[in-house]
């Protein structure tokens, strides 16, 4: 049997169920969290992945909020930054879905990872929604179904990818958190299952004309989902789209404005608002840092460009009173 998972709690600090070694590396885990945010997490990863090697394989179970917990291997230089409880993991998603919890809408995590996103929205916190979490990777979605039975099976989980067309790709990389379907020839890698968004309405998994978030971090196939989901995005659905920082050329936010009838948004963390994106001039200042992901919000939908406004006059009146 492998070892119980150490024990987190981000609201208290409190860690339980540790060594002495393994309080040590959580120390030095949250310092270089705190010094590394300086300059965007540049090496952080790199760095905790070599600490992990040092220490025994053991999982770590982080208490989100009250009605979530999420599980991933101890020393993981993607998710370890979650010890620093002042951390805000993608910001913009955490404000977005916070002030969406009383909506009555389904979540669809598309590259869904360890489920992250999918067990914090499914909470009672965010508003219990009914999620859809979508992961390609056969150790992914082992660790993703583990956190979905761990969270009283309360989310839904699919193994495959998002592509623009139903069939089959191969998946490869070299980190859990940027393996791709794009650019890999047919020798390496694993072969995956790949669906449409618009397969979600035609499977069943779906019904035309609810309210959805879709969230699209599939690692280059941002297009080809945004393309296979035609119909999903016709109606009250957003689009949550990573952008990475080292494209300068903002292709996802470029095909969205010259190819869909979606507008689109940004959060701007000078203005601590979403802000219009009408032309790309905004992410040549917003994304500053190379090494990670921007998310956008694209939508046709009133009901959520209203919210999304609404979300906008909130934050500036607790501006006002602080």
């Amino acid at each position: 049997m492998p070892p119980a998972p150490i024990q987190f709690d981000r609201a208290t600090g409190a860690l339980e169920g540790a060594s002495a070694l393994e309080r040590m590396a959580a120390c030095a885990l949250v310092m270089g969290a705190r010094v590394s945010s300086t300059f965007s997490y540049r090496g952080y990863n790199a760095a905790a992945n070599l600490m992990r090697k040092a220490l025994p394989e053991r999982d770590i179970a982080i208490k989100l909020n009250p009605d979530a917990t999420f599980v991933f291997p101890y020393g993981d230089g993607y998710w370890s930054k979650l010890l620093e409880r002042s951390y805000r993991y993608e910001i913009e998603l955490d404000l977005l879905f916070a002030h969406s919890s009383d909506v009555d809408y389904t979540f669809v995590d598309c590259g869904a990872n360890y489920g992250y996103w999918s067990v914090l929205v499914s909470s009672r916190p965010f508003g219990a929604h009914r999620t859809i979490a979508i992961e390609p990777s056969r150790a992914n979605y082992a660790r993703l179904a583990n956190n979905a039975k761990i969270n009283g099976s309360r989310f839904e989980t699919l193994k495959c990818a998002i592509g623009a067309t139903r069939g089959t790709a191969r998946l490869s990389g070299t980190k859990h958190e940027a393996l791709s379907i794009v650019g890999h020839d047919d020798a390496g890698g694993e072969e995956v299952p790949v669906i449409r968004l618009d397969d979600l309405i035609d499977d069943g998994r779906l019904a035309v004309g609810g309210k959805y978030l879709v969230k699209l971090d599939v690692e280059g196939v941002e297009i080809d989902a945004i393309r296979g989901g035609e119909r999903l995005l016709q109606g009250d659905t957003a689009i949550l789209c990573e952008e990475h920082g080292s494209d300068r050329a903002h292709t996802v936010s470029r095909f969205i404005l010259d190819n869909t009838p979606l507008k689109l948004v940004v959060y701007d963390p000078g203005s601590n608002k979403f802000e219009a994106v009408v032309d790309l001039a905004i992410l040549d200042r917003i994304k500053v840092a190379s090494n990670v992901g921007y998310n956008v919000v694209g939508t046709a939908s009133a009901f959520w460009q209203a919210r999304i406004e609404n979300l906008n006059a909130s934050a500036a009146k607790r501006a006002m009173r602080n």
